[in-house]
């Protein structure tokens, strides 16, 4: 035992003095080659501090960390599939992209009759039907679908808590419209709040929000116009929070599924609110039915919100998910109740009729190793970034392929989540999906004090041996 604790000994003695030297060599000038003009490139100096090297492999080469090929088929997943029979996940899905349309169907085939439509897939915030979609129509009490996503967000800072008390003001409890009736003597807690928002479509709760949030209403429409901008909402000007007609305030389809999408793909705790049909507040003496009837009579319904007004006539944002398929169908100045509901419906069923989702990856999902220069770890697991998967025609099956690109050079240190490569899918050639791949854990530099409390914790562990 003891010889072969001295064995050890001299080995990680010497890789210490080894690494030590390594590292005294670094801090000085060293030329580096320059890979655009082929030859020694002696005005670059190395330096510890600099940016970590992230030089793509080419991209006709599709490459793992050990630069050899990789291409996986993934079977069953679509046959016949061309660019207008797939819809692509953006897999780095922002809170303020812009809707793709680049495939939508803009013929009518349903025949709609309302003033504008839309149908999105709500994981890809992909447009499948467009029907006047950017017609800039006036929401009515859609614009709360904006004011409940501004609650939601208050709610996921800290700002507010669902148990808070909010007072009911003079400007509130004479807001008319629908409503509630508050009073001035009265509280609600946010949590009844928004059930009288999401339910009864309450006017005047969503102006005692709306105070109790920004300290007035003005306050707070500027900043569901500071919301509706950073989302890409640019057929949009709220003029209040509630959605009784007043000049200038107006939307459009394409822009309510845009905050539609927000609301629910980033808080989806709002369906706890919004898939109630029946509900009460006040120890059970104020009724509340949802004026979504789809809710009711719907399979599979998650929401969202009604608008309705003699002015803007009747407006929807429907929202269902099926087997996985998750959609947003809006509709906007509908000639009657009756016409709004159906036509949602219409679209709704032709997205679950003709589409399907599939999966192609989940978070953290590992798909290879990359290679670490000069780490204490000589490689890292890469990892999906996000979730990926596709909107396909049920018509289709067909194999999709995977591309795994992993970066050459990666030098440490590397940080958890570091973008070190990308994963492509593709079909016939044509791009579907593209996914960044990160670093899955940290990945120390080597240095003489990073070696040197390596050696110490093995000699620990043989030790106890």
């Amino acid at each position: 035992m003891k010889k072969r604790f001295l064995k050890y000994f001299i080995m990680c003695t010497a890789v210490i003095f080894f690494m030590s030297s390594a590292g005294l060599a670094s801090s000085y000038d060293i030329p580096v080659w320059s890979s655009q003009n082929n030859k020694l490139n002696e005005n670059v100096a190395y330096d510890d501090n600099a940016p970590i090297s992230e030089n793509k492999v080419n991209n006709t080469e599709k490459v793992n960390s050990n630069n050899t090929s990789v291409s996986n088929e993934i079977n069953n997943v679509s046959e016949n599939m061309l660019n207008t029979d797939s819809i692509n996940v953006n897999a780095e899905a922002m809170s303020g992209e812009i809707l793709d349309t680049s495939e939508a169907v803009t013929n009518n085939p349903l025949n709609l009759t309302c003033g504008g439509a839309i149908l999105i897939e709500q994981n890809t915030g992909k447009v499948i039907y467009d029907y006047n979609m950017h017609e800039q129509l006036r929401p009515a009490s859609v614009t709360k679908v904006m004011t409940i996503l501004l609650i939601m967000e208050a709610l996921d800072s800290g700002r507010i808590s669902l148990t808070d008390k909010v007072p009911c003001s003079e400007n509130a409890s004479n807001m008319g419209g629908s409503q509630i009736w508050l009073d001035t003597t009265e509280e609600l807690t946010v949590d009844e709040m928004l059930k009288a928002i999401c339910l009864q479509s309450a006017n005047d709760c969503s102006v005692a929000m709306a105070e109790y949030l920004e300290g007035s209403q003005e306050a707070f429409v500027e900043k569901m116009n500071q919301r509706a901008k950073e989302l890409g909402m640019n057929d949009t000007t709220f003029k209040n929070c509630h959605g009784i007609d007043e000049d200038g305030h107006i939307t459009s389809a394409y822009d309510i599924a845009i905050m539609s999408r927000e609301l629910l793909k980033n808080h989806p705790q709002i369906t706890d609110y919004t898939t109630i049909y029946m509900d009460s507040l006040r120890g059970g003496k104020s009724e509340l039915v949802n004026t979504n009837k789809l809710v009711r009579n719907y399979e599979g319904c998650t929401g969202l919100k009604t608008g309705s007004t003699s002015v803007a006539l009747f407006n929807l944002s429907a929202s269902a998910t099926r087997n996985g398929l998750s959609l947003i169908a809006v509709i906007m100045k509908g000639e009657t109740s009756t016409i709004r509901f159906a036509e949602a419906r219409q679209l709704l069923d032709y997205g679950f009729n003709n589409y399907q989702y599939k999966e192609l990856g989940k978070e953290n999902d590992v798909v290879g190793n990359a290679n670490i220069e000069k780490g204490l770890e000589s490689s890292v697991e890469a990892v999906l970034s996000n979730d990926a998967g596709v909107v396909i025609k049920k018509s289709n099956d067909m194999n999709i392929t995977q591309n795994v690109e992993i970066f050459n050079n990666i030098s440490a240190p590397v940080i958890k989540a570091q973008k070190i490569g990308e994963l492509t899918f593709t079909l016939d050639g044509n791009e579907i999906a593209r996914v960044d791949l990160v670093a899955n854990a940290d990945v120390p530099k080597y240095s003489f004090f990073t070696m040197t409390k390596r050696v110490f914790e093995d000699w620990f562990t043989l030790l106890r041996i």
